[in-house]
């Protein structure tokens, strides 16, 4: 019980649909596989019972080499564990297609983020605002997610609301989440991207349509401006930076960074581990 509770605010404490349909399958997948496990265990030790060295009764079979009924058992269970296993990963890899909109009467809020060294940069859009190592969104809305890197690889994960993307310098992934619940839920990186890495980690705020609204309100009402000045200087590698929102957003900000028309980061320095992924 010591150690379960170390998997608070997680995978298996979901905030939103993402999240609970993949809790589903690791449960749905470790009920199938308990169907051949629990079995082998008690035939292992119904056989040692059965046949220990003091049971005089059981059948002696020394020259004993084939059985069909027993190859029948031995071979079919496994496939059957998987077959049930291979539909339940063909199923749930359709559904759960990152790109895969969620099904919603409401409109995807979009939001585009560019991981840096070594912070997160989250830009609105449509509410033309951005905000540093922050994320606020309102639940109950689809999130539509547009990714890239300023740098090196990343992985955007937030383990509460469901698939993790990874984030590449020159490409724009496209990832669907979704808050159901108010709260605060931590997101991060989960790849080692060099010195910086383990401060590379932000809050998730959902909060409520109207409190969202306001916060957009308060964003555009404060801060600075992002620029292509203000772009440059967030590229300098930088680690446990405080939240901060900007008032305004230079228009195709994003499409720069994709298209590489804009300067990239640093990244690590050379000798620097930049491939080891987490949470895998």
């Amino acid at each position: 019980m010591a150690a379960l509770s170390g998997c608070a605010r997680g995978v298996l404490d979901p905030a939103g649909p993402v999240g609970t349909a993949e809790r589903k399958i690791l449960f749905d997948t470790v009920a199938i596989m308990l169907l051949i496990v629990i079995p082998v265990i008690i035939a292992t030790l119904w056989i040692a019972f059965r046949f220990r060295a003091s049971n005089t009764g059981a059948q002696y079979q020394p020259t004993f080499t084939h059985s069909g009924r027993l190859e029948l058992i031995t071979w079919s269970i496994p496939a059957l564990v998987v077959f049930f296993l291979g539909g339940v990963a063909w199923t749930s890899s359709f559904l759960l297609d990152p790109a895969r909109p969620l099904p919603s009467r409401t409109q995807p809020l979009e939001i585009q983020v560019v991981s840096l060294d070594w912070k997160w940069l989250f830009i609105y859009p449509e509410q033309h605002v951005a905000s540093i190592n922050r994320l606020v969104v309102p639940t109950g809305v689809p999130l539509r997610l547009r990714l890239t890197s300023a740098s090196v690889w990343n992985v955007f994960w937030v383990p509460q609301l469901g698939s993790m993307l990874y984030t590449m310098h020159g490409m724009a992934g496209t990832l669907y989440l979704q808050a159901d619940q108010p709260g605060v839920y931590q997101g991060g990186s989960a790849m080692i991207s060099g010195d910086g890495f383990a401060s590379m980690h932000f809050d998730t705020q959902a909060v409520s349509t109207d409190d969202f609204s306001r916060w957009v309100s308060a964003a555009q009402a404060a801060g600075p401006a992002l620029d292509d000045d203000a772009y440059r200087a967030l590229l300098r590698q930088s680690s446990n930076v405080p939240p901060q929102t900007y008032r305004s957003v230079r228009p195709g900000l994003f499409e720069a960074i994709v298209r590489e028309q804009m300067p990239a980061g640093d990244g690590p320095e050379p000798g620097t581990s930049s491939v080891v992924e987490l949470g895998r």
